[in-house]
């Protein structure tokens, strides 16, 4: 099969810089912020649970979350919680949008070996807020390593299966990297394409699946354990 993948797509959070440790950090702000209603355990799962049921009409991102934070504040505290505090929790939101891009150990190496070697397109397949996700891959200073950017606001079998019509490959020309199981590996496997999986430190919990094994997906620990293997 790897003579014929003719792309090789990324995903970026966590997979090419550190990402979820950050709004973990926050969560753990937050929850001592709203202290005064409820045990940290508790703010988080109410917390996730609004997450969840705003994710239909909000999506994913640093924006989304701030906004559930807040409406889970005014939730927990009756409606009481301080217009002080509320500023606190946007502040704290908006500080994911400036968060510092830590590029993961190997991810610029393989990226570089990769468009060096030829022979492959490269593609960031992300998912997020648009001006969030596109600010951070030019932080990022990778921009040039890749031919097409996609940010998609879900990762879907039928958000990939457009996105291979856009870049006009078949699913086995089609090659998948990523952290999270559940939205970079499994659509893609679904829809004829190939997977390797490179698992982050933390994950967040929408993202959480049992590991599976599959003919067409790869486990590897670092990016660069990807240039021996291709």
């Amino acid at each position: 099969m790897k003579h014929a993948i003719k792309v090789i797509a990324f995903d970026a959070d966590d997979t090419l810089w550190s990402n979820e440790p950050f709004f973990q950090e926050v969560e753990r702000k937050y929850t001592e912020l709203l202290s005064d209603y409820g045990g940290a355990e508790e703010i988080s799962a109410e917390l996730f649970k609004t997450e969840m049921g705003n994710l239909e009409c909000l999506g994913y991102g640093a924006k989304a979350f701030t906004i559930s934070m807040v409406e889970t504040a005014l939730r927990m505290s009756g409606q009481k919680i301080s217009a002080e505090k509320i500023q606190q929790i946007i502040l704290l939101g908006k500080s994911l949008l400036q968060m510092p891009i830590e590029l993961l150990p190997g991810v610029e190496e393989t990226l570089k070996a990769l468009k060096e070697q030829g022979g492959h397109r490269l593609v960031v397949a992300t998912k997020g807020d648009l001006l969030d996700q596109e600010r951070k891959l030019q932080r990022s200073g990778l921009m040039p390593y890749f031919d097409h950017i996609e940010i998609m606001s879900d990762k879907t079998e039928k958000e990939y299966t457009r996105l291979l019509q856009v870049l006009q490959v078949a699913p086995e020309e089609f090659l998948m990297i990523g952290n999270s199981l559940k939205s970079d590996i499994q659509p893609v496997l679904s829809i004829g394409g190939y997977g390797v999986h490179i698992p982050f430190e933390v994950m967040w919990q929408h993202e959480v699946v049992d590991t599976f094994t599959h003919p067409r997906l790869k486990q590897v620990k670092s990016p660069m354990e990807l240039m021996d293997w291709l």
